[in-house]
């Protein structure tokens, strides 16, 4: 089993972009990627809205969301969010670990 967050950043004039940019260039993406657990962590823009940033965070179990929300890089994330006054809708959903979709996967 695993946890996947997906987060849409959603901001005026290009600030979710910059925010997801600063998040890649300061390191704390690289960091959160390096916790342990952490199995995902990257941004994406939707081409039907280009003021918001998804990010898809994967984690291994909810012990290690937990940990990583416990963390000194939570307050790093939200100062970022402030910054760039980022509003957020989040999805959270929960891997059955099945393969049923294996035969309509093109590799």
């Amino acid at each position: 089993m695993s946890i996947t967050v997906n987060i849409y950043y959603h901001g005026e004039n290009g600030a979710a972009r910059r925010f997801a940019e600063e998040m890649e260039s300061s390191g704390t993406a690289d960091t959160i990627r390096a916790e342990n657990g952490n199995l995902r962590y990257e941004y994406f823009i939707p081409m039907n809205d280009p003021e918001t940033i998804l990010l898809i965070d994967s984690w291994k179990d909810q012990a290690s969301i937990d940990f990583h929300h416990a963390s000194p890089m939570m307050a790093t994330i939200a100062e970022l969010r402030e910054k760039y006054d980022l509003h957020m809708k989040v999805d959270r959903f929960i891997s059955d670990d099945t393969e049923s979709d294996e035969s309509f996967v093109r590799k």
